[in-house]
Order: structure tokens, then sequence, then C-alpha cells
């Protein structure tokens, strides 16, 4: 008997991905039918490619985030529209007004901090080497502070509710 896993002729990682993504678009959907209130203290902290296919964000911050960004949707945002591709928000960076075009398949990471729930994602598009860059500052409170107490989400092992996938695919 050989140790090795056969090469599935189904895209199970791909499917499951997908699958994965819709939650978030039902979340953001439910909220966009709740009048764009989050419920309660939910609040989502979204990692995407900035980069990806897509993506419409305005130039100073594809310039501050050239693969990716993390945006924090909690108290001040605006405009929220999702549909079956992706959503659009409007958001603060240092006070100056934005609006964000995000398709699921740029997501990389969905948080709700406040009941410790978390998705990560393969980046949908051809791997870009990870470029550093700064913390969001879109007007959240305490944005940053949570922000780093949650990085290694995909690592947690207190029982947390967050969902990594990886089926090991062969290149």
């Amino acid at each position: 008997m050989s140790d090795e896993t056969p090469d599935s002729l189904i895209p199970y990682d791909e499917i499951v991905q997908e699958a994965l993504r819709a939650v978030v678009g039902r979340v953001l959907g439910a909220v966009e039918r709740g009048g764009g209130t989050l419920p309660g203290n939910h609040h989502f902290y979204i990692t995407f490619k900035t980069a990806a296919p897509g993506v419409n964000i305005p130039k100073h911050l594809r310039e501050r985030f050239p693969d990716e960004m993390t945006i924090v949707l909690q108290n001040k945002f605006w405009d929220l529209a999702v549909d079956e591709d992706g959503f659009r928000v409007g958001l603060s960076f240092n006070q100056i007004p934005a609006k964000l075009e995000i398709p699921f398949a740029a997501i990389t990471a969905f948080v709700d901090p406040a009941v410790d729930f978390g998705l990560q994602f393969h980046a949908a598009v051809a791997d870009i080497e990870p470029a550093t860059h700064e913390d969001a500052e879109n007007d959240a409170p305490d944005a940053k502070a949570e922000r780093r107490s949650k990085q290694d989400v995909g690592t947690a092992d207190d029982g947390s509710n967050v969902v990594t996938v990886d089926f090991g695919r062969k290149k």
C-alpha cells in the first residue's frame, strides 16, 4: 500500500473555497438587508488581494497596499452593496472617504472577533509574493490593537471557530 494520495479529478479544494466565500456573501448580504447596521458587537476584518482582478480601490490605497489590505467594517461604513460576485462599501481612511469594490474571489481572510469566528482562503489569483505594508487605518476605534491580537487567527488553538482549508494540492 502506498502512502501517496492519488491526484483527484474532482477539484474539491476549489469547491470548498467557493462555498466558504459564499458564507462571507451571506453575512454581508444580511447586513445589507438589515439597513447596513451590524447587529450587537459584531464587526468584520476583511483581508483581500489589492491586485486581484475586479478589485477597485482608490489609487492612493493601491499604492500604500500593493499586495494585500485589511479593512474593518464596524462603526463608520456606508453604501454596503452585495451581489453574487462581491461587495462595494464606503469607508474613511485618515478622514478621507473612499469607495471600494471587492470581489469575493479576492478575499483571503474574514474575521468576526466578537464571536471568535474566522475564515482563511487561498488567494484565487496567482500567488504574489506578499509585500510588507502598514495596517489599515479606516477610523475603526482600536482597530490596530484588535488586529494585532487576532493576527494569528489561522493558528488559533483556543477553541475559536477558525476554518482553514488546505488540501495540500500538488503543483
